[in-house]
């Protein structure tokens, strides 16, 4: 009996390990299928009416919830009229599926109207990202969502936590992008700039104050107060629990501070990485980067208080963004008893700076960099006219997108639709003033890019410079597809490429998709070349990219497999689109 027991006992133990070992494959290979329908809809987010663009009826858009290693697919279909759409997944890799990046141009043609996209990725790394429109200037007319990527189920997070929460933090214009894009690229002296934003919206939702329209009846029909789409989002909480609270920006133009009234506030996570956790009472956030902050309800309960947004590095216009941060069970809507705090002052660098430098690798989940790089690439960010237009130019060179995108040009060697030149990989660092406009005011315009060799490592430093008026330098927040990178250090005034490489912080830096750079400062980040495609690296402020401030990267494309026919059908891709 003893040696059939013996069997049997292994038999069970066999079954048991294989009945783990399906249910781990399925856990593994699980498929969340999203249909979404893009359309323009009349809505009132901050209490005036906009023609916006929503998804499936909403702006923000439907939060997609998924666990690493999920495949996503999204059936998008185009119901725009007249206009077309491309969305991008901001802050998803796209290991192996470079054609779903969603960054028109660069990786497909936009989607037509009346025409269906299927975008499929995997997520393969937990954290918090975005996605939004990549065609033209449509993020800011209220294309743009959340993605919440949890680990694998079983596994925990290196912090704890009672309940999970999603705020994303917008500008919100009245104007429309249309007549925005068309001010932008009107020859001097026609050029208008966007300006500062009407409102700031929280998770969709802002006020207006309508009274400054008059009191006409068109002003009336066209702005209401008592509209419920502008109502303040109440982000409810019961007292004595701990909160992930995940903040996101989709700004278009503007850097944000934001805070919770009387709440301190944990950095714990940035752009999917965990954060050697540090304390702010105001989090500074730029235009695509994401944050998880932990905050306890620990204040008196009887009570509600102000979650507030405010401009900084720009001059304060624009009125603060506020929602509710509500003790249950106090009603939703019952407004604080006190007076919205002012936030940080808007010029003040120095706070910033010093976030910026205080973000670093959480102990036990550091991933080293390569000590060295192989290629260093200088970025001088400058503001610049071409042929009379208002134009931003990185080195004296301001890009320009070509009708055929990227990926299918070089896949299918059609490299005489775009620039074969090599785009400069530095400026004359000894004689150009950055505190000053440059004497020299007159760019150029290509459509060249910087092809790396595959799996080198390359260091990127951002220099910022004086723009084209006198004592102003922006903040730029700096986007890069396809990839993480180091932040390696940040700098006051010209960065000096013999002394300061040797400050770069090559023991905890954080790794990000997206960074700030700051006025009359530089920021130093390096990545490695290993993910075949090709790959956008742009500042994520709407107008500054239209206007040119971006390069691409290719990589590896003899190891692109083959793509799909979905992506073709601008330019001369056309030729591949058989009738």
């Amino acid at each position: 009996m003893a040696p059939l027991l013996q069997s049997t006992q292994y038999l069970l133990i066999l079954f048991c390990f294989f009945v783990f070992l399906s249910a781990s494959l399925v856990a593994e290979s699980r498929t969340l299928f999203y249909k979404w329908e893009v359309k323009y809809e009349i809505r009132s987010p901050d209490c005036f009416k906009k023609l916006t663009i929503t998804i499936n009826g909403g702006s923000p858009g439907p939060t997609i919830y998924a666990h690493q290693g999920d495949n996503v697919i999204v059936e998008l279909k185009n119901s725009l009229a007249s206009e077309n759409v491309a969305v991008h997944w901001h802050g998803i890799r796209q290991i192996g599926t470079p054609w779903s990046d969603g960054t028109e141009g660069v990786t497909q043609c936009p989607v037509l109207p009346g025409e269906t996209f299927k975008y499929q990725f995997v997520v393969d790394r937990a954290g918090t990202y975005l996605y939004h429109a990549h065609y033209g200037m449509q993020r800011q007319d209220g294309l743009y969502g959340s993605i919440v990527v949890w680990l694998p189920e079983g596994q925990s997070e290196p912090f704890s936590y009672d309940h999970d929460r999603n705020l994303i933090l917008t500008d919100w214009y009245h104007k429309s992008s249309h007549e925005h894009a068309t001010g932008l690229a009107t020859p001097d002296p026609g050029f208008q700039w966007v300006g500062e934003p009407d409102s700031l919206l929280i998770q969709g939702r802002g006020r207006f104050k309508c009274s400054l329209l008059g009191s006409s009846g068109l002003a009336s029909a066209t702005c209401n107060s008592s509209s419920p789409q502008c109502v303040a989002y109440p982000l409810t909480v019961v007292p004595g629990k701990t909160y992930r609270l995940r903040v996101s920006s989709l700004t278009s133009l503007s850097a944000l501070s934001f805070q919770i009234e009387s709440h301190t506030m944990t950095v714990v996570e940035a752009d999917g990485h965990y954060v050697e956790p540090f304390q702010v009472n105001n989090l500074f956030i730029y235009s695509g980067e994401t944050y998880s902050v932990l905050i306890k309800a620990d204040q008196d309960p009887s009570r509600n208080y102000w979650a507030t947004t405010n401009v900084v590095s720009r001059p304060r216009t624009t009125p603060p963004g506020l929602a509710i941060f509500n003790y249950y069970p106090n009603h939703r809507r019952k407004l604080p008893p006190t007076t919205p705090p002012a936030g940080p002052a808007w010029n003040d660098v120095a706070p910033r700076l010093a976030q910026s430098h205080a973000i670093k690798a959480r102990q036990g989940f550091i991933h080293p960099p390569p000590k060295i790089a192989d290629k260093v690439i200088v970025l001088l960010n400058t503001q610049n006219t071409v042929k009379g237009r208002r134009r931003w130019s990185l080195n004296n060179v301001s890009f320009n997108m070509p009708h055929t995108p990227y990926l299918i040009a070089l896949k299918h060697n059609l490299l005489h639709t775009f620039s074969q030149a090599k785009p400069p990989t530095g400026y004359d660092f000894k004689n150009y003033d950055i505190f000053n406009p440059a004497p020299n005011q007159e760019a150029t315009e290509s459509d060249a890019i910087f092809r790396l060799e595959f799996k080198s490592t390359v260091d990127i430093i951002l220099q910022n410079a004086n723009m084209m008026s006198p004592n102003s330098s922006d903040t730029h927040p700096w986007h890069l597809h396809g990839h993480d990178f180091w932040v390696l250090g940040y700098g006051e005034g010209k960065f000096d490429i013999y002394r300061d490489p040797s400050k770069y912080n090559l023991e905890n830096p954080i790794m990000k998709n997206t960074v700030a750079l700051h006025p009359y400062g530089w920021t130093a980040l390096r990545f490695v070349a290993d993910n075949p495609g090709v790959w956008a690296f742009h500042c994520h402020i709407d107008a500054h990219f239209f206007m040119g401030m971006g390069v691409v990267f290719e990589e590896g494309i003899d190891q692109v497999g083959n793509l799909p026919t979905s992506i073709m059908g601008c330019g001369e891709s056309k030729r591949f689109l058989r009738p």
